[in-house]
């Protein structure tokens, strides 16, 4: 008999595909039910103003509710991602209804807390930018992110003189390449892999994330510096299951300036056929053994994000790309700026990879608005 899993995020199409493919029966909760989150999923559930506010308690109980009265079969638990930042209040509330497999409340805010983030990075000598919590007095060269913020939408390059929010720190501003290390951590080591990351920036978002490709030319060197610090910072966290931690590299040096306690954006390039990310990520939770996974020699993988910029839209009849991914159905209005659609590709090199799915994003955003209503 098939297990059956529930899986809670603001977007659930990724860790629904993933869970399929490892052979599980996914029950989704999300804020929009693509048509392919339904393909995936066994059953899926729309959260009431999730996508406008994000999640509330009664709300998502009561969706997740309604999917475990629904299950097939025995449930194993309950897998979070994206959306619960910034609700540890909430992830308690649902880890007294549900067996969590993933961090709890504590491990969240721990990881997303600005004073510890920088308290446990300089105890394990791992470099990360300067972060307070008082406005800096000299704005050059600062951002200002949010607590619990997530995807890049949240940061603000920091220009004037004064607290923004209680909700808001300050981080020394680095230019650098972007890397991110995604993986699977547990009791018996990290399996691991690097992906390199851009911004799809807007007049107000200016660090919106845009997507991120496989790292197939990463330097032996800066790969194992990363992955040690990534490894050493899950550890100390306590992490168990899928994270990510994201880098600014300046020069030689590798600065950690985030930590996403969750499967990440990029689960679309980590995972494979079978379902790799998530069955290690079940494994991990459960405590057992989680295998080396099976490597893609040769094969760049992108994927990234088609946001609404030409403006509003009610998604008409299109005829969407194999390569295309979270599908809204037709009928369905979006907001100028909102994720609109996602496109992966494949190639001999991780540069063509990036340049193909950016073409790519080009060729949906006119498939698109041209089949709008």
């Amino acid at each position: 008999m098939t297990d059956t899993v529930l899986i809670a995020s603001f977007s659930g199409r990724a860790l629904a595909q993933s869970a399929r493919r490892a052979g599980f029966k996914p029950l989704v909760a999300d804020a929009f039910c693509d048509e392919d989150t339904r393909a995936a999923a066994e059953h899926a559930r729309i959260v009431p103003g999730a996508a406008l506010h994000g999640f509330r308690t009664k709300p998502l109980i009561a969706a997740l509710e309604s999917l475990a009265a629904s299950a097939p079969s025995p449930q194993i638990g309950l897998v979070l991602g994206s959306g619960f930042e910034d609700k540890t209040r909430l992830v308690a509330a649902l880890a007294s209804r549900f067996k969590l497999l993933g961090p709890d409340a504590e491990t969240i805010r721990d990881c997303k807390d600005p004073a510890t983030f920088v308290a446990t990075l300089t105890r394990l000598g791992i470099p990360h930018p300067e972060t307070v919590s008082d406005p800096p007095a000299d704005s050059n060269a600062w951002l200002t992110k949010r607590v619990g913020g997530s995807g890049g939408r949240h940061i603000r390059k920091y220009a004037s003189a004064g607290k923004l929010s209680a909700r808001r720190y300050y981080q020394r501003e680095i230019d650098g390449q972007r890397l991110s290390i995604g993986g699977v951590f547990s009791t018996g080591g990290a399996r691991i892999l690097a992906t390199r990351q851009w911004t799809s920036p807007s007049a107000r978002q200016p660090f919106r994330y845009g997507g991120a490709v496989s790292t197939l030319e990463l330097d032996a060197e800066l790969f194992g510096q990363i992955a040690s610090a990534a490894t050493a910072a899950a550890n100390a966290f306590g992490l168990v299951g899928m994270a990510s931690f994201d880098f600014v590299v300046e020069g030689r040096v590798a600065n950690l300036v985030d930590i996403n306690p969750r499967p990440g954006a990029a689960i679309d390039v980590l995972d494979d056929d079978e379902g790799y990310a998530f069955a290690s990520h079940i494994l991990a939770c459960l405590g057992r053994y989680v295998p080396p996974a099976k490597r893609r020699p040769g094969t760049a993988r992108a994927a990234a994000v088609l946001h609404a910029d030409r403006g509003p839209v009610t998604v008409g009849a299109v005829a969407w790309p194999e390569w295309s991914a979270d599908r809204p159905a037709s009928g369905t209005m979006i907001g100028e700026g909102e994720p609109l659609a996602s496109a992966f590709a494949a190639a001999e090199t991780s540069d063509a990879a990036e340049d193909l799915v950016r073409a790519r994003l080009a060729e949906l955003e006119s498939l698109i608005y041209a089949a709008k209503t």
